[in-house]
């Protein structure tokens, strides 16, 4: 019987040791944080799985949520008007409820897409980074390859939040491969310098053997043939004209939060 007795009195003792993990394990499991809302069901379970770690990877790097949404918008809504609603409604963010976020948005009955991004994302990622992200991803959407396209819109709106504002992330002083070149350029043109400046200095000119004394001009005549002068046109200059294909740029949402963004088909 004692046997008994103090074996339920250690199962007990364990349990209740073992039962905060279980219920931390539990909340933490409940918590998990959506970024992949396929509600136009455009991926599959493991592709979704696979978007929901790199959206937390890099989301981490850059505190900032990177959001999927897609919808066959049966209500019809404007794309922009239903990421803003999303926005208010969910209230995303990587610091706080309504914070940093930055969320692709598709709507497949109108095949429109939109590029956005909340507070910090708004200043790292503007109307016209926005656009250039946009840009690159439209090719994988119109062929279909979603999944390629949300990969892209993830990883480039990360590397693109990682330049400070202001700043053309597509510029191509940035390409780690011109920077290589232009290394192995110049340290090329260094030891040709070197080895020019090496080889000693050359001593012997046309004069070495010239005999002036002896040495005379015969005939010298100069003949004028004629001027001519040709007239171009100066070219007119081009008006910028603001914007950029697609475009939309951001706005505010009926909660009142402040977003860029750019807008376009695929």
């Amino acid at each position: 019987m004692r046997s008994v007795f103090l074996r339920k009195t250690l199962l007990l003792v364990v349990f209740f040791l073992l039962l905060p993990f279980a219920v931390n394990s539990a909340a933490a499991e409940s918590h998990v944080k959506q970024r992949i809302y396929d509600d136009a069901g455009l991926l599959n379970e493991k592709e979704v799985k696979e978007l929901e770690a790199l959206a937390e990877k890099y989301g981490a790097k850059r505190a900032t949520d990177f959001i999927i949404l897609t919808t066959n918008n049966e209500e019809n809504k404007d794309v922009v008007e239903f990421m803003q609603d999303f926005y208010d409604e969910q209230a995303p963010g990587f610091d706080k409820p309504h914070g940093n976020t930055a969320i692709l948005t598709l709507d497949m009955k109108n095949r429109d897409v939109y590029v956005a991004g909340f507070y910090k994302a708004e200043t790292y990622l503007d109307d016209h980074r926005a656009t250039l992200v946009r840009e690159k991803i439209t090719p994988d959407l119109s062929s279909g390859d979603y999944y390629e396209a949300f990969h892209s819109f993830i990883k480039t709106s990360s590397k693109y939040m990682g330049f400070r504002p202001g700043v053309d992330p597509d510029n191509i002083l940035f390409n780690p491969w011109f920077q290589i070149i232009a290394s192995l350029a110049i340290g090329g043109a260094v030891v040709g310098i070197m080895a020019y400046n090496s080889g000693g200095k050359v001593t012997i000119n046309a004069r070495t053997y010239q005999d002036n004394e002896n040495t005379k001009v015969n005939h010298r005549r100069d003949k004028y043939i004629r001027t001519s002068t040709t007239k171009r046109r100066k070219p007119s200059e081009k008006s910028s004209g603001g914007g950029f294909s697609g475009g939309g740029g951001g706005g505010v949402t009926r909660g009142g939060h402040s977003h860029s963004g750019s807008r376009g088909k695929f």
